[in-house]
């Protein structure tokens, strides 16, 4: 019954650990995920930066996996390439190591205040932000708990002689030993709680210093596990795989090399949980100085070992909404960003398509429009989906994600309308041409005018979706006037064909005049479906502007002067 009861306390602080691990981790990136993004997407020139921005985002995030998700997503849409993102995995190696070191050290005594501060804080305030911190205090206060938990409970069960024997056993099967570390750090998604799980057992004399470095060895392999399977297309698996064949290459060198490494690093250090996590250090810190010069090579290995695969026939089946990163809100909202720009595409082809066949009479143009449309309707249907599905895996409690998301929603159902607007209206326009007449040259070059600022108009609304400029959403919201004039000139071009009519009933020409009224009224119903076009492209802007008017009535003064 002790052992029993022994084992469930174990456990128990193992699962302690991996939740605080987990409160840490998610703390971080919701309260400063989009910072840490964009820090990310700005400070990889070069193979020694990027390294470094690894290290600095692990030590952040305490988890290696996230800092490879997050530059997984970078890869798979293009933002990054391949070469700096390996050398990124080098530094968060190196980073893990770090908060390692950190936590190995006794801090006790400091764990119930930080439990304590961050429940204060976490209640006291309505700020997201500041929640999200006292999140990271109380992930960190529970982490510690947990590691003095564990070696209280570690300690009475080393004389236990069935234990014993299975560690005698297992003393010389480093392959073996690192095979089990591998498998506790896959299973536990942390290499950082099992690296301090086998200092506990150091600490308390439970294992040699020669098998817990081969499961320390085998923790470093299984830390690369869980992005690799959660990897979701050749691309996004290509920086895992290079990782995991890394720390692979390494492991396989040095497991041959674990009782020189004992003998070298007990002269560096006596302590045997400090010469633990000593070689945990060198161990990534030896790797990084091996693999970050080739990276370049290695990028163009892994690509030709998992190629690009051919794009779908489907344009409406999406290409950048990988599930895997449902947990990442931020990596998550990159990719509906990244397929909502491709729904900005598709609707750009129609724009041209749908021209060409006015300008020509073209049932088959016309055909591809509709058809078109349909595709962007399945495309922004997967996208909806894919926000649902965020929202239900997280609260997107952090401002900045809830209003992205609702901004890329507002984009998607926009595109979707304007989509059904341009298929149903040039089918429609070709097929009555055809059975009445053919639009008059004037009636073409308004129609044209109208198309190019269109064009112009989509182009400003996409920029407006990339970087929120307020000066831009204000430009594109300004274009609004010139498509009014458009239509005003289009509406007196339309009371002038009537008007010729009228001049023809006198000269008794009665068929002509119900042909010319028929298109005619065509005409303008073509000119009033694209001005609806471009008021869906317009409301792009808003989210901008509404978000810089809060801002800029910010202070008592300006709210007062607002209100006035």
């Amino acid at each position: 019954m002790t052992d029993t009861y022994v084992l469930i306390e174990l456990t128990g602080y193992v699962g302690l650990l991996l939740w605080g691990t987990h409160m840490v981790t998610s703390g971080v990136q919701r309260g400063f995920g989009s910072e840490l993004r964009h820090w990310l997407g700005r400070n990889l020139r070069g193979r020694g930066r990027a390294f470094l921005v690894g290290l600095g985002m692990t030590t952040l995030l305490q988890s290696s996996t996230a800092t490879a998700l997050m530059a997984t997503s970078f890869t798979v849409t293009g933002l990054i390439s391949l070469a700096p993102a390996l050398a990124v995995m080098l530094g968060a190696n190196v980073g893990t190591t770090i908060v390692t070191q950190a936590l190995s050290f006794n801090m006790q005594p400091i764990a119930p205040p930080l439990v304590l501060a961050g429940v204060i804080l976490f209640r006291a305030t309505d700020d997201d932000r500041w929640k999200n911190v006292g999140r990271v205090s109380i992930g960190l206060g529970l982490m510690l708990l947990a590691l003095a938990g564990m070696t209280r409970t570690l300690a009475p069960i080393e004389s236990a002689p069935a234990l014993r024997a299975i560690l005698d056993a297992l003393k010389d099967q480093s392959v073996l030993l690192a095979v089990i570390g591998a498998a506790l750090t896959w299973a536990c998604h942390s290499s950082v709680a099992v690296v301090l799980l086998v200092v506990s057992l150091v600490a308390n004399g439970v294992v040699g210093l020669t098998p817990a470095l081969a499961l320390v060895v085998g923790a470093n392999v299984g830390a690369t596990l869980p992005a690799l399977i959660e990897a979701g297309s050749p691309r996004a698996r290509r920086l895992p795989l290079g990782n995991a064949l890394v720390r692979l290459a390494g492991s396989v060198v040095v497991l041959p090399l674990l009782p020189v490494c004992v003998h070298l690093l007990s002269k560096l250090e006596s302590a045997p949980t400090r010469l633990v996590v000593d070689f945990h250090t060198a161990f990534n810190l030896v790797l990084a100085a091996c693999f970050i010069a080739p990276t370049g090579q290695m990028a163009q290995l892994l690509s030709r070992w998992l190629p690009d695969p051919p794009k779908p026939a489907d344009p409406g089946e999406p290409v950048y909404l990988d599930n895997t990163a449902l947990h990442a809100a931020t990596i998550a909202l990159t990719n509906a960003s990244r397929e909502t720009l491709r729904m900005a595409d598709m609707i750009t082809e129609m724009l041209g398509c749908a021209m060409g066949a006015l300008r020509n009479e073209d049932r088959r143009r016309a055909s591809e429009v509709a058809r078109a449309g349909q595709a962007v309707a399945r495309l922004g249907s997967c996208i909806r989906s894919y926000l649902a599905d965020l929202g239900n895996e997280q609260p997107l409690d952090d401002e900045q994600e809830g209003a992205r998301a609702q901004e890329i929603l507002s984009a998607v159902i926009n595109l979707e309308h304007v989509g059904n607007i341009l298929a149903s209206t040039f089918d429609a326009a070709v097929k009555r041409i055809e059975r009445s007449r053919p639009f008059f040259p004037a009636e073409i070059d308004a129609i044209a005018a109208i198309h190019a600022e269109l064009l112009k108009s989509l182009r400003l609304a996409v920029t407006v979706f990339l970087s929120a400029d307020p000066k831009d959403a204000a430009r594109l919201v300004a274009r609004k006037n010139a498509l009014r004039e458009m239509e005003t000139a289009a509406t007196a071009l339309h009371v002038k064909l009537l008007r010729d009519t009228a001049t023809a009933v006198k000269a008794g020409e009665a068929d002509r005049v119900a042909v010319a009224a028929e298109g005619s009224g065509l005409f303008l119903s073509i000119v009033c479906d694209l001005r609806r076009v471009h008021s869906h492209i317009a409301t792009f802007a808003y989210p901008v502007l509404n978000r810089n008017d809060r801002h800029s009535a910010s202070t008592p003064a300006d709210r007062e002067q607002a209100e006035v």
